[in-house]
């Protein structure tokens, strides 16, 4: 058995790698630039440039944003044709959706366009009623018939009756006509994806899980097939939208699981060097290359949200409801916005400086890349504000800082500044932005910004850390390995698996052997599925929920289920009431499922962080850069020749491998025996 772990996150601009010797825990780290239109090229890639034996390395586990890009309508990939089988009546289902306006006052918007064409979707005879009773077969011929029909043109069938989350006889039976009459069709069943009320949400998260499963079958099959021929013996994993990780083939049966796996993997990092470090309250930015994105952990777990809308329009990082494609499957609370190191600057009609939303990606990248790249990014502003080194992701990209300010220079005009006045604004606005996302996952979940440890990470994160802090942190930690921290973080998650079912009745019309048997399903699904991928049931952790609501009202809250209904009532109230500032204990609950997680923990390496006697470090040399609206003389460090109880104060900035620490005046950094950077004022 190979001896290397490897963490491989495909980003917007580059693909970063981390491995780790399992019996040293030695790290190495590498980056690749991403290829935007096949990015398996630079998985295999990646892995060949570090040049360890694939025969060496035990087990890969893989971050990647394909389902995301598909229905972004980028990379090429174009969703495969389906059918839809529903109730008759039923078909404009997903276009009628729940009449959210996204934009109230836009005469002119359009909804998105239907994931499904009509004229493939198929309303059939047979009905199940709310209590799970018959009230009309299902007709056997119109389902052969259909199938005869479009065998040949489709083999993707994608089959939603109403109510199948309490009787799924219909949608089974329907399966295996198609399977027997279409022997190599993919049959997607909703009470198998999403067994909950709801026909609208489960029927687009159906539809989404069964248009990726051809995709990411063919990219993650693709990639095997590769690393096969190249002698590769060990294992792969895919990183869940939730934070766990799961095998291959729970990836191509449950795809939608793994739709925003790449942003996941940040969050997990930092929950687990919060964990390390005692920290209770600690947020996670990771500043990409095209993207910044945020979230909370709160005792070393990300918050949790189970309602997210694919390829849905964002403003100022919320994701405007009915803009998108709903999908009700468990992620990581996220709030992103277009502020990564290639998000272009620009000039409205109305001569205000613009950050966003348009990238530059990796190709061509920003100016100072040379790669034809001809708009001013934020990467261009900070290496025409001499915060940059001269090359990035190990040696690969040397940077043109001339190049970086004719860019630059196309809105001197425009906006009646200098060119360093101009890349100053761009950091300036670029950094509302984020603070903007930062607030949505503390300030709107009722959460005060001052409790949190701010966790700068990504290849341009550190470099915004010191600004960011005046949201209220009073301390900001620089991860050791930043610039690939969440490739990092794939080495230190859990296997996960989520398992729903639907209830949908009072909760004074359940018992407690009900709830039970509910519960005790699940949880023998989630040790077969932990049998079949060979894990074993050892340190398994299980947490139980139940998803309730105030009889008619829309939205329903998660309550930790400790086998007591009383208990559960009591507690709901209780976060109704610290959640919405009001209770209604004379109104009935209705329960609309359960939920089981199933943590499988991994081994980690350990590590204690502790506090080496301080000493200052002499800078390697000094340079003007521009701070704060002026250029200052500030002390540069080289980040390999730093030990641990390095103190260091601003203005200066921290050459690392993958990302450069700015250190303003007022500011100082120390260095912990993992060699994290605490960034604090002066005081």
């Amino acid at each position: 058995m190979g001896k290397y772990l490897v963490g491989l996150d495909i980003g917007g601009t580059f693909t970063d790698i981390v491995i780790q010797d399992a019996s040293s825990g030695d790290i190495w780290i590498h980056k690749v630039l991403t290829n935007a239109v096949d990015p398996a090229e630079s998985f295999i890639k990646g892995i060949d440039e570090t040049g360890i034996p694939l025969k060496d390395i035990r087990l890969i586990i893989h971050a990647t944003t394909l389902g995301t890009n598909m229905f972004l309508g980028q990379m090429n990939i174009k969703p495969p044709p389906a059918i839809l089988i529903t109730n008759k009546g039923f078909i404009d289902v997903i276009e009628i959706g729940r009449q959210n306006r996204p934009e109230l006052y836009n005469l002119f918007f359009r909804r998105p366009k239907p994931l499904i064409p009509r004229r493939y979707r198929i309303g059939v005879s047979g009905r199940i009623d709310a209590a799970g009773k018959e009230v009309e077969p299902i007709n056997q011929v119109e389902i052969e018939n259909i199938v005869k029909e479009y065998c040949g043109e489709i083999k993707l069938f994608i089959v939603s009756l109403l109510h199948s989350y309490i009787n799924p006889h219909h949608e089974t039976t329907i399966k295996k006509i198609i399977m027997d009459n279409c022997r190599d069709a993919i049959v997607v069943l909703s009470h198998e994806v999403d067994p909950r009320p709801r026909e609208y949400e489960r029927t687009t998260t159906t539809i989404i899980n069964g248009l990726l499963i051809p995709v990411l079958s063919k990219y993650l099959s693709g990639i095997r097939e590769a690393l096969d021929k190249r002698g590769f013996k060990g294992s792969i994993l895919v990183m869940r939208s939730s934070g766990g990780v799961s095998s291959i083939d729970y990836a191509l049966r449950y795809p939608a699981s793994f739709i925003e796996s790449g942003p996941a993997a940040g969050a997990v990092a930092t929950a687990y060097i919060a964990r390390q470090m005692g920290i209770e309250y600690a947020l996670g930015f990771d500043m990409g290359g095209t993207t910044a994105k945020a979230s909370s952990i709160i005792g070393g777990t990300p918050l949790i949200t189970d309602e997210y809308e694919v390829g849905g329009s964002i403003h100022m990082g919320r994701i405007i409801k009915g803009s998108g494609y709903p999908l009700r499957i468990p992620h990581i609370d996220l709030a992103e916005v277009s502020s990564g190191g290639g998000t272009i600057a620009w000039v409205d009609e109305g001569g205000a400086l613009r950050v966003g939303p348009l990238s530059a990606g990796a190709y061509p990248g920003p100016a100072c890349y040379g790669r034809g790249g001809e708009h001013p990014t934020i990467t261009d502003a900070h290496l025409v504000l001499g915060r940059l080194p001269n090359a990035l992701g190990d040696g690969e990209i040397i940077l043109d800082r001339g190049a970086a300010e004719k860019a630059i220079n196309k809105l001197v005009d425009s906006l009646g500044l200098d060119v360093d006045e101009v890349a100053w604004k761009i950091i300036e606005l670029a950094n509302q932005h984020m603070a903007r996302a930062i607030r949505l996952v503390t300030v709107e979940r009722g959460l005060d910004p001052g409790l949190f440890t701010l966790f700068a990470f990504g290849g341009a994160g550190p470099l915004h850390a010191a600004d960011l802090m005046d949201i209220g942190f009073k301390e900001a930690i620089i991860p050791n390995h930043s610039g690939v921290f969440s490739a990092y973080g794939l080495l230190y998650t859990d296997y996960k698996y989520d398992f729903i079912e639907g209830i949908a009745r009072h909760l004074d019309e359940v018992s407690k052997e009900d709830i039970n048997e509910v519960f005790k399903d699940m949880l023998n699904k989630a040790y077969k599925r932990l049998d079949l991928d060979g894990l074993g049931r050892e340190g398994v952790k299980i947490f139980m929920y139940l998803d309730v609501r105030y009889w008619g009202q829309a939205y329903k809250l998660s309550i930790p289920y400790n086998g007591s209904i009383k208990d559960t009532e009591e507690l709901f109230h209780e976060i109704h009431a610290a959640r919405y500032g009001y209770m209604m204990r004379g109104e009935r609950l209705f329960i609309e499922s359960a939920r089981l997680e199933l943590y499988k923990v991994s081994l980690k390496p350990k590590s204690i962080m502790t506090w080496s006697e301080m000493y200052r470090p002499n800078p390697d040399e000094y340079r003007e850069v521009y701070i704060d609206g002026d250029w200052v003389r500030a002390s540069i460090y080289d980040w390999g020749k730093i030990k641990p109880g390095a103190y260091m104060e601003g203005p200066a900035l921290i050459m690392m491998k993958t990302s450069t620490a700015l250190v303003p005046d007022g500011f100082k950094a120390v260095v912990d025996s993992l060699k994290n950077i605490h960034l604090r004022r002066l005081v």
